[in-house]
């Protein structure tokens, strides 16, 4: 029997007996049912076969070849991963006696700090109060063994970051139906005195018919609250991609804004295809955020109007009082894009080529880069440099080269030159011939 961190490895009948979901008068009918029909009752078959009769999922059947045997938290029956969230890992499961599809989040035992634990308590109040078809809603919570957990609403589809990475940059329309979306959730928050603090295309669900909803409030905070009810206040918390220049000049005066300009930055992201400052390391995109403006997204998206890239500049102005100034104005001014998004067609996504994490019963030791805490403040006159540059459009960025443009007139000019004077040098010589034989 192979070994695991000098623990036995239980194979893959054992485990699967084990964990409950497949007894063994059920494994020995099925083996016998698989030779009968002249096939091979190995544990690929077995696998394959048990997860075509519904006993257990494709995720349940690669952990227990893993040897692993606990799949439930509490009530919940994991089914599924569906991928890494702002504090934990995220799994898809359903409720043992209900039946009902949910996702469960929880806080990894290689993380259970005291901080880290009060910040998903936190996370776990937070979400509880909220109510609004476009914001992830709480249903429960609990505690099993060293595990604590929350349990949300299960939205199939797919995240912004995902979705694009897969099927390319949205169009106009499909891309101002989504964010309006994601800018009536926030409102919803900011209505109840809520900064998300970390917008970004991974915190936006997409359902396969555009619905979206935004997830990860956990990470949100009061506006008015201080260190002493929230461990992360003064810190800059969120994504270097998208986080705002006030986030990083004066974490501790974050607002509303600064998720208009986060989601800003998800728009131009959607569009475009590619992230506003694309390159470097944390420290240096922060830099650019408060300095630098991004390429126009024309430059990756020819077919945006002008008024549409109006919009993503007023979100993403670097001074907050020139930004556009609340989440139901950017409801506003992707209106009249927002209304004409015809269908939203999602493909599926393959996962195949991840490899999910175990079942959250055993610690897990992948990092979380969510969080970013440079390693020395930004100087202030680092975040005073910039001067906010004037409509319409303020989007090349001086760091970054210009793009080749097309031949100006100029260069046409010479090229028609220099293909038209050798031709009359040779019409002339010709003529000069001709004449002189006549003469």
């Amino acid at each position: 029997m192979a070994t695991r961190d000098s623990k036995p490895i239980l194979d893959f009948k054992e485990a699967a007996i084990r964990s409950g979901l497949v007894s063994l008068k059920k494994w020995n009918r099925v083996a016998q049912s698989l030779l009968e029909n002249g096939g091979t009752a190995d544990d690929d078959a077995m696998a394959t076969e048990l997860i075509q009769i519904g006993l257990i999922t494709e995720y349940q059947a690669r952990q227990m070849r893993a040897g692993r045997t606990k799949f439930n938290l509490g009530p919940y029956l994991i089914t599924d991963w569906i991928g890494q969230g702002g504090m934990g890992q995220v799994y898809k499961a359903v409720h043992s006696v209900m039946g009902r599809q949910c996702a469960v989040k929880t806080l990894p035992l290689d993380k259970l700090t005291p901080e880290a634990r009060v910040s998903f308590m936190r996370e776990i109040r937070l979400q509880a109060g909220l109510d609004s078809p476009y914001v992830v809603r709480a249903f429960d919570a609990g505690h099993d063994g060293k595990v604590d957990y929350l349990v949300t609403e299960y939205v199939p589809g797919a995240d912004l970051r995902r979705l694009v990475r897969s099927n390319g940059p949205l169009t106009m329309e499909h891309a101002a139906l989504v964010i309006s979306q994601a800018a009536m959730g926030l409102q919803y928050a900011h209505d109840m005195g809520l900064v998300h603090r970390d917008v970004k295309p991974g915190n936006i669900l997409v359902t396969p018919d555009g619905h979206a909803k935004v997830s990860d409030i956990g990470l949100a905070a009061y506006s008015f609250s201080t260190s002493e009810d929230d461990p992360r206040a003064g810190k800059i918390v969120g994504t270097a991609d998208y986080l705002s220049p006030e986030q990083i000049r004066n974490p501790a005066e974050v607002g509303p804004l600064s998720d208009i300009y986060s989601l800003g930055c998800t728009l131009y992201y959607v569009v475009a295809g590619k992230v506003p400052f694309p390159g470097g390391n944390a420290r240096e995109k922060c830099r650019r955020h408060c300095e630098q403006t991004p390429w126009h997204p024309r430059k990756f998206a020819p077919d945006l109007s002008e008024d549409f890239v109006d919009v993503i500049a007023d979100m993403m102005e670097k001074d907050p009082a020139n930004r556009i100034p609340s989440a139901n104005a950017v409801v506003e001014r992707l209106e009249p894009w927002a209304n004409q998004a015809l269908e939203f067609v999602s493909r599926p996504l393959d996962r195949r080529a991840w490899t999910p994490p175990p079942p959250p019963k055993e610690p897990s030791n992948s990092r979380d880069v969510n969080d970013f805490t440079p390693s020395e403040p930004l100087s202030q006159s680092e975040g005073n440099s910039h001067s906010s540059s004037p409509h319409p459009m303020p989007y090349i960025s001086s760091a970054i080269p210009e793009p080749s443009r097309r031949d100006s007139p100029l260069v046409t000019v010479l090229l028609t030159l220099a293909i038209a004077v050798p031709i009359s040098v040779l019409i002339g010589a010709i003529i000069g011939f001709v004449l002189r034989e006549q003469f």
